[in-house]
C-alpha cells in the first residue's frame, strides 16, 4: 500500500511470462492513462518479480486486489474508477 492517503498502488508483475503476455502493453496504457487524465501523482506504479500465478496472466495488484487475465480494454474500464475521485489507499 502507499503511504500517501491520496495515492494507490499499482503493481505490474514483470515476469517474463506476463510481461510477453500482455503486460508490456498494459504498463503503457496505465502511463497514457495516468498523463491523459492528470492523475499520475495519485496512483504509484511499480513493478514485481514473477507472483507465481503466471498461468493465469498477465497479473496485476490494484488497490490491494490482484487482478488476472488483463487487458488493455479491461485495464481501462478498471482505471476509470481510479481516475473517477474513488482512489483509495
Amino acid at each position: 500500500m502507499a503511504d500517501d492517503n491520496n495515492t494507490a498502488d499499482v503493481v505490474v508483475c514483470l515476469g517474463s511470462s506476463c510481461f510477453a503476455r500482455g503486460n508490456a502493453q498494459n504498463l503503457a496504457v496505465i502511463e497514457a492513462y495516468l498523463l491523459n487524465h492528470s492523475i499520475q501523482n495519485s496512483i504509484r506504479v511499480t513493478g514485481c518479480l514473477c507472483q507465481d500465478e503466471c498461468k493465469r496472466g498477465p497479473n496485476l495488484i490494484m488497490r490491494g486486489e490482484h487482478l488476472h487475465e488483463m487487458n488493455p480494454s479491461t485495464l481501462r474500464e478498471i482505471l476509470l474508477t481510479l481516475g473517477a475521485g474513488q482512489v483509495k489507499p
